[in-house]
């Protein structure tokens, strides 16, 4: 990867890495409502399976010159995403784009538990700034209905993204110690063909019915797919991929935090799911957490 973890700790480095997360995040918070009007005529892993094709045909060129340390933890995480993913979407089918987003953005408590359990130390203001933003995320959870299927499913797919995130961490450490390099953009290209893979073979086993209509399924939903491949998989996946190699998990969990905001942002317009004054202020509360992170203090190597 292009940074080593020492320089994820400050300078030039840190800072873009911080922008590049964020702007992950603003797109990947336009995801939720997207797929959550896809799930009413495609199954999870036929979603994994369109959008990842799309993104397969962009990233295909990075492999040329592909390394065995790429390919290892590119295949890592790669499974980790298709798990995260196919939980997520599949969740999102039964419950809504808020709620869905909202326990998705629990990853913001689970990888600081998970740092500390592989022996970080955490400083205060990273532990207060998870602490603010899980508070604004309970405001933004305003819904009455009972946890059901969908959040469980949601919250597995939440356990395998902070896994995912962490990933990248160890990643960079094994680099910095072996002198080795790995290439934000092969990463990337291998996560979504191994997504690619998984998926389809996931589609190939459901019935022969369903997959004759697959394609006019698909056609009916396809500019957001374009959008999911492109923009979201495609581009977002390598930009974390490089941005992930200047910024601690830690961080950037508390950037990810930030993703039920804008998806319940899109959703009032992309899909009119109403937004209370609580859930307003719990966006403030998030984005201020996030905010307190970085202003006051980061994760200290352990």
């Amino acid at each position: 990867m292009a940074a080593r973890p020492a320089e994820a700790t400050a300078g030039t480095p840190h800072r873009w890495g911080v922008a590049a997360l964020l702007a992950v995040t603003v797109v990947w918070g336009t995801t939720f409502p997207a797929m959550k009007a896809m799930t009413g005529d495609l199954q999870a892993v036929e979603i994994i399976a369109l959008r990842f094709a799309v993104a397969s045909a962009v990233l295909w060129p990075f492999l040329r010159g592909l390394k065995s340390v790429e390919l290892r933890w590119g295949a890592w995480m790669g499974l980790l995403m298709f798990l995260a993913t196919a939980l997520q979407v599949s969740g999102l089918a039964l419950t809504s784009s808020n709620r869905n987003a909202f326990i998705t953005g629990l990853n913001v408590v689970l990888v600081p538990i998970l740092a500390s359990a592989l022996g970080q130390r955490l400083g205060w203001p990273v532990l207060l700034g998870a602490a603010m933003s899980v508070l604004g995320m309970s405001a933004m959870f305003y819904e009455a209905a009972p946890w059901g299927l969908g959040d469980t499913l949601t919250l597995c797919s939440a356990f395998c993204y902070a896994v995912y995130v962490l990933a990248f961490e160890q990643c960079s450490k094994a680099m910095a110690r072996t002198g080795q390099h790995c290439r934000p953009e092969r990463l990337a290209a291998v996560q979504s063909v191994l997504m690619l893979g998984l998926g389809a073979t996931a589609v190939g086993l459901r019935p022969a019915e369903e997959l004759s209509t697959l394609a006019l399924r698909a056609e009916a939903h396809a500019w957001p797919l374009l959008y999911l491949g492109l923009v979201a998989s495609a581009g977002m996946v390598w930009l974390q991929a490089w941005g992930q190699a200047r910024v601690r998990a830690v961080e950037a969990a508390l950037m990810y935090s930030l993703e039920p905001v804008f998806a319940a942002i899109t959703a009032v317009y992309y899909i009119h799911e109403l937004m209370s004054g609580r859930a307003v202020l719990g966006a403030a509360v998030i984005v201020l957490g996030v905010m307190v992170s970085q202003w006051t203090g980061r994760a200290r190597p352990a």
